[in-house]
């Protein structure tokens, strides 16, 4: 018969952004030790709020599953002595599997003979095997952990209450000191102490004491107040998703109400008085039809709706010192120029060892030049693109973004088309933060894409030049982030991009002016382009590329990221045809042999030396595909290399390659060399796995 188990720790408020993922923990976590200990269920409902992580185990067995198995032991020489008797050996393998001598048989594996002992271990009642839930519990982890009790226990927060009920049963448990029992706790001002008589009232029982312990509910009685407040206003109120999330973690019971400010202060650019909103005080912005920002705003109130009226004061007012401060800044920071603000960042320091982010942006300047010479920006692109690398990082000593440092490049962008840059300056100053994060927004202008890689090559650059290259899981400072986002970048806007030849050079240009540029880069090229292979590596992976073709993308000769991914592309939509498999094993096989020729030692092919006709017509269909490579597209490259499958299986059925003479020998494995250079030219084609 199976049951139903609740398990609830009840906590000093979480922060909003850990509820998510420690609920999650908590129940895989659960879900592995119920498993690793025999035990079987339907499924695990998760419920958290800011004041408590829960778990309600569904369809539980009544009992552990029984052990039945046989359990080898010594060999029939050690375990018996000549007469028959049993040794130390054999008796004291039948005392740790929990038998006796009598118990023991022998079995033949392999012409040796075992002695084996059938053994069962009953499963125990799974009320004995649920209290060592709290260990599960106890070893959660978190970024960060309080102590409390003279520093005996460590938690995220400290643990108050604890919930242990098996249907109407309570499971003595004990965590951090404290029993568990059958009684919760309501909203910190509204409830009481909620008795829950059976694990199957846990949601009804603290609801009536104003906490609604599901978030999923929570979240969808937020979406439904603030839609219904959409639709009698005939206003729109986006419901960005991680502010969505953050809120319903903030809350037990929640109301949503209207909150408004000042029209004077519409005045401020609008990313200004949504990231007031938004970021720091959780409110949700409000739009007209037109998509216009409207004076008020939604807030969720943690509780019901008494006293809203003054719910609504008190946050109105907080709201109004904020943008107070947002509008004295603004105000204050439109009485600089560009160059004001660029001059100061000569004392700001981008770091320690690598110097100022006034040096910094001299460097992007001549980074920014070549890569936008090597990806053909057009003349007017270049002289947007140098008046943008000369400014870019200028509202990073705004008074502006000091406050509000999550819009840095917003607030450039804004302030830069108001004191009369062109479009695409002011737009590249935003871009080139971009993308954010992994999966997040890339640069749409040339420009800003530009600037965006320039601006993060130099930062791999100059890192990796002074020794702090991220180490293990350590990076402090994001720099597989930036060399993603370039890959990202590259990849969206299908430029050409050497890594090698484009490091040497951007190398060459900031050595030739240390004084200006603050540094000098003389860490190996090979290194950054592992870092940047490792990176486009999870690239590849997070398209479900297969891991043969990334490594034979990755491993190739290829140094040109845009090429990279088209080969790949390529090997991906041809993996599934008939000939794929022979194409492959017959270049792997010429490969494999040509390895037995260093690259010093190759030389040309002498057709006098040939034997037979085979040998003829790969030499011919070789010479006309090398007269042409540098100008085959990677598929023509690819087909090619496909057409020559024919004549290299004739090749080696005509063909000894590894002959006693020396001087046929080699001339064959200098053919063979020959075709392994132009495959290897498109990708380690011996790496892909076709058996």
């Amino acid at each position: 018969m199976s049951k139903q188990f609740l398990l609830e720790v009840g906590l000093e408020e979480v922060p909003a952004h850990l509820v998510t993922p420690t609920s999650k923990q908590f129940a895989k976590k659960a879900a592995d030790y119920l498993n690793e200990h025999r035990v079987s269920f339907d499924n695990i409902e998760v419920f958290s709020t800011p004041r408590r992580f829960a778990i309600r185990v569904n369809g539980l067995a009544d009992k552990q599953e029984n052990i039945e198995e046989k359990a080898k032991g010594p060999a029939k020489k050690i375990a018996q002595d000549a007469d028959g008797h049993w040794t130390k050996a054999a008796i004291g393998f039948a005392k740790g599997q929990g038998a006796t001598t009598d118990d023991l048989y022998f079995e033949t594996i392999k012409d040796v003979e075992y002695v084996f002992v059938d053994k069962f271990i009953e499963g125990q009642p799974v009320e004995t095997v649920l209290p060592g839930l709290t260990d599960v519990v106890a070893h959660l982890t978190f970024p960060i952990s309080m102590t409390w009790g003279e520093g005996n226990y460590r938690f995220i927060r400290p643990v108050h209450w604890l919930v242990a009920l098996l249907e109407d049963k309570i499971i003595p448990m004990s965590l951090f000191g404290i029993n568990s029992s059958n009684t919760s706790r309501g909203h910190r001002f509204l409830g009481k102490v909620a008795t829950i008589n059976h694990s199957s009232d846990y949601e009804t029982a603290l609801e009536e004491q104003f906490v609604i312990v599901n978030p999923v509910i929570r979240q969808d009685k937020i979406s439904k107040q603030i839609n219904d407040i959409e639709e009698a206003n005939q206003w729109t109120i986006p419901q960005d998703a991680d502010l969505l999330e953050e809120v319903v973690n903030l809350v037990e019971y929640p109301t949503v109400f209207v909150g408004n400010f000042e029209k004077n202060y519409l005045s401020l650019p609008s990313e200004v008085l949504i990231t007031s909103m938004k970021e720091h005080q959780r409110y949700f912005e409000v739009l007209d039809s037109e998509g216009n920002l409207l004076n008020h705003f939604v807030s969720v109130r943690n509780g019901n709706s008494d006293y809203l009226d003054n719910v609504r004061k008190g946050n109105e007012k907080v709201l109004q010192a904020r943008l107070e401060d947002a509008e004295f800044f603004y105000e204050e920071d439109l009485k600089s120029s560009i160059a004001d603000y660029v001059e100061k960042l000569k004392s700001v320091t981008f770091h320690e060892k690598i110097g100022s982010m006034y040096e910094k942006m001299q460097r992007v300047s001549v980074i920014s030049r070549l890569i936008g010479t090597s990806v053909g920006l057009s003349d007017t692109e270049m002289k947007e693109l140098e008046r943008a690398a000369q400014i870019y990082k200028f509202d990073l000593v705004t008074l502006m973004v000091d406050e509000f440092p999550e819009l840095q490049g917003l607030i450039g962008e804004k302030y830069a088309t108001i004191k009369g840059e062109s479009k695409g300056v002011a737009q590249a100053i935003r871009e080139h933060y971009l993308p954010k994060s992994s999966d997040g927004e890339l640069p749409e202008s040339n420009i800003g894409a530009v600037l965006a890689i320039a601006d993060k090559s130099d930062t791999l650059l100059s890192f990796f030049a002074v020794g702090l290259m991220p180490k293990g899981s350590n990076d402090p400072y994001a720099l597989r982030r930036q060399a993603y986002g370039i890959i990202r970048i590259i990849e969206s806007k299908g430029w050409d991009f050497p890594i090698v030849r484009l490091q040497q050079q951007m190398k060459e240009l900031i050595n030739e002016d240390i004084e200006r540029f603050g540094l000098s880069i003389d860490s190996d090229e090979e290194v950054l382009t592992e870092f940047i292979k490792g990176r486009m590596k999870q690239w590849f992976s997070g398209k479900n590329i297969r891991h043969d073709i990334i490594e034979a993308v990755l491993e190739s000769r290829q140094e040109n990221l845009h090429t990279m991914f088209e080969t790949a592309d390529i090997l991906e939509s041809h993996a599934a045809e008939s000939d794929f498999r022979p194409t492959i094993e017959s270049l792997t096989r010429v490969i494999n042999l040509s390895n037995k020729v260093e690259d010093n030692e190759i030389g040309a092919v002498n057709p006098d030396l040939f034997e037979n006709e085979s040998e003829k017509k790969l030499y011919e269909a070789i010479m006309s595909v090398s007269e042409q490579v540098g100008d085959l597209t990677l598929n023509e490259l690819y087909e090619e290399l496909r057409h020559l499958n024919p004549l290299i299986e004739a090749y080696f059925e005509d063909t000894m390659v590894m002959v006693d003479n020396d001087e046929v020998r080699t001339n064959r494995l200098n053919q063979l060399r020959t075709i392994a250079n132009i495959a290897l030219s498109f990708a380690s084609l011996d790496r892909l796995i076709v058996k």
